[in-house]
């Protein structure tokens, strides 16, 4: 199952959540979120949201 792996993934897919749930609309979604919302799952979302922030990085570097 999906697990954040910084603050910013976890804070992404919070927002992912909130917008499937009909809580905020999906157009004020931008970048990852927007992106999580339309591939994942409520309950990916969920888990991904749910994982706990202490000692996540702030945000992942990508290799390249």
């Amino acid at each position: 199952m999906p697990k954040a792996k910084s603050k910013k993934q976890q804070m992404a897919a919070g927002a992912a959540l909130s917008a499937k749930r009909g809580d905020r609309p999906k157009s004020s979604l931008v970048g990852s979120s927007k992106e999580m919302v339309n591939s994942m799952s409520e309950q990916e979302l969920k888990e991904m949201a749910g994982t706990k922030r202490k000692n996540k990085p702030e945000k992942v570097r990508q290799n390249g």
